[in-house]
């Protein structure tokens, strides 16, 4: 548990932060006066994350092979994974980033965005689209120094970032007058400062990564690939439910998607400990999981879920207290504010199972079954989330958007918990069964190729 919460806690100083600063950025917003811009930075900000969760996959694969070849005493070996993430995760983010730039009105109008509501959220994704390359190679550089077990300097490289946003954007929106385009603006110059700082952590501190031929970045991509695709198709999962959520959410107008859209920033200050609980124990899975300690592993994941329910249960009651504030801070008024309202009061709680499934598929990632990852992420999405989510909203209106998503979370963040500690079990069978076996898994020896 000491372990558990030391790496969560320098993870979760990192994300509050960085989305204490989004948090920001939507209230100084609210004060411009105009509902539209609201909702126009929660159409962005879906189809933004949806674009980054290709490459969140990918960070994933990185993280998870430089952690258990940490683990397995191979430095050799993590240096050239970290080069090779590295290397494709760019690769991929400058492919994706212009595909979005140039069907950017299109994808903008299939997620319900019209209207004025449209113009701003394409003025808003045009700055920040360009420059999704920086930020995913950010953050898979930060993914490598947590894997090496550093979470305190990629903690760093986010508050450097997101200090950095916060003071440029009264500036850029008030002072110079940008509106809109300066929160953006002022996101663009935190990204690269979020990279100059991680980059130093990785390259100058530990000395991760290297040169590496065109031949061994070839050979990298098979073992990359095996995990990053199922842990991509698990990443869209997510975007793929929340555009549905919210393009059902925009039949009920404007003030409906911008109380979903401040309830969007508010939601990643309040759980940052849960969103930084799954990235920090996945290097503890990873390096215990590759010096074949499953004992670890177990207790890592039951402290998780420990940590998990009684943080979820304190933020509720903060919730539950401060909703009149929150609806009065971001002037939200008619259908926003009993949007906020009816979540603060009754559906905080329901995020546990949220932590939960988060919990389990960094179990499933660094243990080499990403793939149960994805099954869970999209039954959680496709059999949990959108069935009920239409119905809800067909029944109860907005409200029942809202509790739609809940119910998918319950599920199936209940099952993907019970079905990681089975794993474990079974690999730990394995594991003294073949004694060596467990420590060679996804890694490069010197006599195999990439598995």
């Amino acid at each position: 548990m000491r372990h558990v919460l030391a790496m969560t806690a320098a993870s979760a100083t990192g994300l509050l932060t960085m989305f204490g600063v989004d948090l920001v950025d939507m209230y100084f917003l609210t004060l411009l006066g105009e509902q539209e811009l609201a909702a126009a930075v929660g159409f962005a900000g879906t189809l933004i994350f949806f674009l980054v969760a290709v490459s969140i996959g990918l960070q994933i694969a990185l993280g998870a092979l430089v952690a258990r070849s940490e683990g397995a005493h191979r430095r050799d070996l993590a240096s050239r994974y970290c080069s090779s993430g590295l290397l494709f995760s760019f690769l991929t983010a400058v492919l994706i980033s212009f595909l979005g730039w140039w069907y950017l009105r299109q994808l903008l109008q299939l997620l319900g965005a019209s209207g004025l509501t449209l113009e701003y959220a394409v003025r808003y994704a045009g700055i920040l689209l360009p420059n999704m390359p920086v930020l995913v190679l950010g953050m898979s550089v930060a993914a490598g120094v947590r894997a090496v077990g550093d979470a305190r300097r990629s903690m760093w490289a986010t508050v450097a970032g997101s200090l950095v946003n916060a003071v440029l954007d009264p500036i850029f929106i008030f002072a110079l007058g940008w509106g809109l385009e300066g929160a953006a603006w002022a996101s663009v110059v935190a990204r690269i400062v979020v990279l100059a700082v991680a980059w130093h952590a990785i390259y100058v501190v530990h000395q991760l990564p290297r040169r590496i031929s065109l031949q061994e970045f070839l050979g990298d991509l098979r073992p990359l690939m095996k995990i990053a695709t199922p842990a991509i198709l698990t990443n869209l999962a997510t975007p793929i439910g929340g555009g549905f959520v919210l393009r059902t959410m925009a039949q009920f107008g404007d003030s409906a998607v911008a109380g979903a859209a401040i309830m969007g920033r508010i939601t990643p200050v309040a759980f940052c400990a849960i969103f930084a609980l799954s990235s920090a124990v996945g290097p503890i899975i990873g390096q215990n999981a590759g010096a074949g300690r499953y004992d670890r592993v177990r207790s890592t994941l039951r402290d998780a879920m420990i940590f998990n329910a009684v943080y979820v249960m304190f933020i509720w009651l903060l919730l539950w207290a401060l909703g009149g504030t929150i609806v009065s801070a971001f002037s939200a008024s008619d259908m926003a504010a009993e949007l906020i309202l009816f979540y603060c009061n009754f559906l905080v709680g329901a995020f546990v199972f949220n932590g939960a499934l988060f919990v389990a598929n960094a179990s499933f990632n660094n243990l080499h079954h990403p793939h149960w990852a994805t099954g869970f992420n999209f039954g959680r999405a496709l059999l949990g989330t959108i069935p009920a989510v239409y119905f809800g909203a067909q029944w109860y209106g907005a409200k029942g958007i809202l509790a739609g998503e809940a119910l998918g979370a319950l599920v199936f963040g209940g099952l993907a918990v019970f079905a990681a500690f089975r794993l474990i079990d079974r690999l730990e069978r394995e594991h003294i069964a073949l004694p060596d076996a467990g420590r060679s898994v996804g890694l490069v020896t010197e006599r195999q190729p990439p598995l």
